[in-house]
């Protein structure tokens, strides 16, 4: 996929997630070991977001693999530590498919 092609359905996530009552407070978070799409929090707990589109919904969720998830949880890990972080946090997924948006939340390996 494009950088373009990723911009987009990442702002259409943003769009998504803000009108969901999610508080957007980072974007595009990178450490050594990847980079989050989105970071929000909402009702206290932060959320760190992959962004994943495609043509259809399982190609999109196909591009979540095992390898990704674990890219996403150390970089979380950077994240909480850096920021000294000791709230409740759990690491999503929101699917992008034309103009059709989910969220999954709490997804693990």
């Amino acid at each position: 996929m494009s950088r373009a092609k990723g911009n987009l359905a990442e702002d259409k996530a943003c769009e998504f997630l803000f009108d969901n009552g999610f508080n957007i407070i980072d974007r595009n978070f990178y450490s050594r070991f990847g980079e989050i799409d989105i970071i929000a929090i909402k009702d206290e707990v932060l959320h760190f977001i992959e962004v994943k589109s495609g043509d259809d919904y399982e190609k999109a969720i196909q591009n979540i693999t095992k390898s990704k998830l674990a890219k996403l949880i150390k970089t979380g890990e950077v994240y909480l530590k850096k920021n000294s972080y000791n709230g409740d946090f759990e690491y999503d997924a929101v699917l992008v498919v034309n103009n059709n948006i989910s969220i999954l939340e709490n997804i693990t390996i």
